[in-house]
């Protein structure tokens, strides 16, 4: 046995690959890096957001008014639902008074201000569906990363198996030795990649498959407290005989 097996299997593999594959080696080792800090990343940010949401929730349905968190400038967080109720609390304002300024007269001005329309509720529900969209994709971004390292790292580790079993070959052609001390390091090198490969997307997989699941939840949620809040506003500020 060769003296640099002492140091592992996968070393030794690497040692005894030839450029290309030491290449495709490092470059899956880098979508590795990206992919785990993408996905530690997605999960500490949605771990926030959900939290974060659930003390929005609890404040905002304390109050009977639907717009008491918004007329007296709390801390609303970073939560996706947070963004909605903004969206739809300035629309509503202008909608309501004609002016989106949140100063001292504000309360004042949304009480004697005369009830909106269906009409421009529209316009409303229209800009919480927007928030909703864009929170949406905010939470979906670099999953892409992601989803590039589950579907292309088995592929560019095939390619490295290939490409290694035919420098292989062709050397034992030129040689026209086939023993196995001739064939077994050229194999080992050949299919460090794949090995490699897997390595960087089945991590990758369950990682996206669980943050997808989430998103999806979270989505729910969003469009849920959209027509929750769309609905408050109706009871409150709506006027259906205009």
């Amino acid at each position: 046995m060769p003296q640099s097996m002492d140091s592992g299997v996968l070393v030794y593999a690497f040692r005894t690959s030839d450029v290309v594959g030491q290449c495709i080696v490092g470059l899956l080792l880098l979508a590795s890096v990206f992919s785990w800090a993408v996905m530690i990343y997605k999960f500490v940010s949605l771990r926030r957001a959900r939290w974060d949401g659930v003390i929005f929730l609890r404040e905002f349905r304390r109050s009977a008014d639907p717009l008491a968190n918004f007329a007296r400038r709390r801390h609303l967080g970073a939560s996706p639902l947070a963004t909605i109720y903004t969206a739809g609390c300035i629309e509503l304002a202008f909608q309501k008074t004609g002016s989106t300024d949140l100063d001292d007269t504000f309360e004042m001005r949304m009480r004697e201000s005369p009830k909106i329309s269906p009409t421009s509720m529209n316009s409303v529900r229209s800009a919480m569906e927007n928030a909703v969209g864009e929170s949406g994709l905010r939470l979906e971004r670099h999953l892409i990363l992601l989803a590039t390292a589950v579907s292309g790292s088995p592929f560019l580790g095939l390619l490295g198996t290939v490409w290694g079993v035919m420098v292989m070959f062709a050397g034992l052609a030129r040689t026209g030795s086939a023993t196995m001390a001739a064939i077994a390091p050229g194999v080992s090198a050949a299919l460090l990649t794949t090995v490699t490969g897997l390595v960087v997307a089945i991590p990758a997989m369950f990682g996206y498959n669980y943050l997808v699941t989430s998103m999806r939840a979270m989505t729910i949620e969003m469009d849920n407290f959209a027509a929750e809040l769309a609905a408050a506003f109706d009871h409150r500020f709506v006027d259906p005989r205009r």
